[in-house]
C-alpha cells in the first residue's frame, strides 16, 4: 500500500550546514520528521490527537541514502508517504529533491503504534487507519 507523495517545502538553514556550506547528515532525519508531522496533519490526524488519544509513533528504524549534497539556502522539498501499513506499525518513504528536482537523498522509517504510558504495542483504531490511507487534499502543502 503506497500513497501518492505529499511534497514539504524546506529552505536549507545556516545552522544545518558544515563550513562548507553542506546540509549536515544528521538533519536529513529531522527534516524526515518534520514531512511525516505536515502530512500526519494534512489527513487529518496531527501528533497532538495520536496522544490525546494515549498513541505515540515509536520510531524503530531510520534509513537514509545520500545521493548528491543540499547547500544552503536552497529550498528543498522533502517527498513523504506511507509506503506500509500494517495493524500496529507503518513505514514512512522519503524523497529529498533539490530546486531543480534533482534526487538529493531518500529514505524511510519504520514506526510502531505504543500507548503512551506504557510502551506497549497498540493496533491502529480505524480512524487512524483511514487517516493513513487517506490521500491530503491538494492544496495541503
Amino acid at each position: 500500500m503506497a500513497n501518492p507523495p505529499f511534497p514539504v517545502r524546506l529552505r536549507v538553514r545556516y545552522a544545518e550546514t558544515d563550513q562548507m556550506g553542506v546540509v549536515h547528515h544528521a538533519v536529513y532525519p529531522v527534516w524526515f520528521e518534520a514531512a511525516r508531522t505536515e502530512l500526519s496533519r494534512a489527513v487529518g490526524l496531527p501528533y497532538s490527537q495520536w496522544e490525546a488519544e494515549g498513541a505515540l509513533l515509536m520510531v524503530t528504524d531510520l534509513s537514509c541514502r545520500f545521493r548528491k549534497p543540499a547547500r544552503y539556502d536552497e529550498l528543498v522539498t522533502v517527498w513523504v508517504w506511507v509506503a506500509e501499513l500494517a495493524s500496529r506499525r507503518v513505514v514512512f518513504a522519503y524523497r529529498v529533491e533539490g530546486p531543480d528536482g534533482t534526487l538529493l537523498a531518500e529514505g524511510e522509517t519504520r514506526h510502531l503504534l505504543v500507548d503512551r504510558h506504557t510502551g506497549r504495542p497498540l493496533a491502529f483504531s480505524p480512524a487512524m487507519r483511514e487517516a493513513l490511507r487517506r490521500q491530503p487534499p491538494p492544496d495541503a502543502s
